[in-house]
């Protein structure tokens, strides 16, 4: 509206020069041609102020849900503007053939966290504190008070930044992955739920990380502790070239160039010692969104760790999401992953469903969001298949398939 006004000023102000010039060069009129018009062009109206925008902050949000577009900030003096943001939901899940151990049924927590930061300067931060579970379709469920004990603690993400240029930054402490398309907690990613996919990688390292930017080309590169070992001896990296605004290609990859024994809930034997790449591609088209990538990993055959032969996977997954307006949006994933291997061999078991297994999953998942409440809903289906016997879904572990209806709601602020 306010380009019209300007553009209807100049224009009247045209036409009116016109006139006056035409009445000049005309003796029938008026006033003759000693008549100087006199024509007063009124200044365009003065452009309100820009209205800050706070630097793009973290956790990084995916399709479906909407950050806090103002969130609180405060001016703490040597630290600069740092902001505070979080969010705050639970759940409900119901699911199928639970096995031994679960329920059918659990009301939990799933978001208690807050975020503070300082996102821009030469020396930057991020602290993320609380309590988080993680559902994955497929796994057991677990609380999030048991979880958080068992994987990363009260304060799962926190590093320093060094930036002294915009093209080139340092980072040091709990770092999210580089590896994968889903991020860690349910408010970041098209579903509630993770995929079978993401949990073959790791979410948090503890670690250094490097990134340089040159034109469409973005670079990280980290050394860190893998499967939040402890132990630092895993190398990964990420190129990603942006096409444009909406298309960027992605190459991720990354392993273990050392031996843990370690074997806990956040750090698996066989994962830790493992290679992992991934090619992804992410990209808009109107109302749609596109984040599809494909997955290897690979165990080599270690006789310290008792893998008498080594195995693989390779795996696919087609994220997408379609925003119906800005309160209703629908996300959806679907993919297939394979294993390699055999028990007779002494394969590590990857998948959890025993050497050589295959599985695949769908899931769908209405989101609405009004400002900062948000809620949605989820229908997920997992089956599998070469299971080892007992390794499967149910009370027995021969259940060949998973269904489970969620319901989540929140505020992000």
């Amino acid at each position: 509206m306010l380009k019209r006004a300007i553009f209807a000023v100049f224009l009247g102000a045209f036409l009116a020069l016109g006139a006056a010039g035409a009445r000049a060069a005309d003796p029938g009129t008026s006033g003759g041609a000693d008549e100087v018009a006199q024509v007063a062009v009124a200044p365009p109206p003065a452009l309100p102020p820009a209205a800050p925008s706070p630097p793009s902050l973290l956790p990084a949000m995916g399709p479906t849900l909407v950050a806090n577009p103002n969130p609180e900030s405060f001016d703490l003096g040597p630290l600069g503007k740092v902001y505070a943001t979080g969010v705050v939901s639970g759940l409900l899940l119901e699911q199928s053939n639970p096995v031994f151990g679960n329920h059918d049924f659990y009301a939990d927590i799933s978001n208690g966290q807050v975020f503070l930061q300082n996102a821009s300067g030469p020396v930057q931060f991020f602290l993320q504190a609380g309590i988080y579970s993680l559902p994955v379709v497929g796994v057991p469920y677990t609380r999030a008070t048991d979880l958080n004990s068992l994987l990363f603690g009260p304060l799962p993400q926190a590093f320093i930044k060094f930036a002294p240029t915009q093209n080139f930054s340092l980072e040091a402490g709990r770092l999210p992955t580089l590896l994968g398309n889903e991020a860690t907690f349910t408010f970041e990613n098209y579903n509630i739920e993770r995929g079978l996919l993401w949990n073959q990688e790791n979410v948090v390292n503890e670690g250094v990380q490097a990134n340089y930017t040159a034109g469409p080309v973005a670079l990280s590169l980290s050394w860190n502790d893998g499967f939040f070992s402890g132990n630092f001896d895993w190398l990964t990296g990420l190129a990603t070239y942006t096409v444009n605004s909406s298309n960027s290609f992605t190459f991720a990859g990354g392993g273990a160039f050392g031996t843990s024994r370690l074997n806990t809930f956040a750090t698996p034997i066989a994962q830790d010692n493992s290679q992992i790449y991934d090619l992804i591609y992410n990209g808009s088209f109107g109302p749609w969104s596109f984040g599809p990538y494909f997955q290897y990993t690979r165990v080599p055959k270690n006789s310290v760790l008792g893998f008498s032969e080594g195995a693989s996977t390779a795996g696919i997954a087609l994220l997408g999401a379609y925003s119906f307006n800005e309160n209703w949006k629908l996300g959806a994933r679907a993919e297939y992953v394979t294993s390699s291997g055999s028990v007779a061999g002494g394969a590590p078991n990857l998948l959890g469903y025993g050497p050589g297994s295959n599985a695949w999953s769908f899931t769908v998942t209405p989101t609405y969001q009004y400002k900062l409440f948000f809620t949605r809903a989820e229908f997920s289906y997992v089956g599998v298949g070469g299971t080892t016997e007992g390794l499967a879904f149910g009370s027995s572990g021969t259940a060949k398939s998973q269904v489970r209806v969620l319901f989540e709601t929140g505020v992000v602020f």
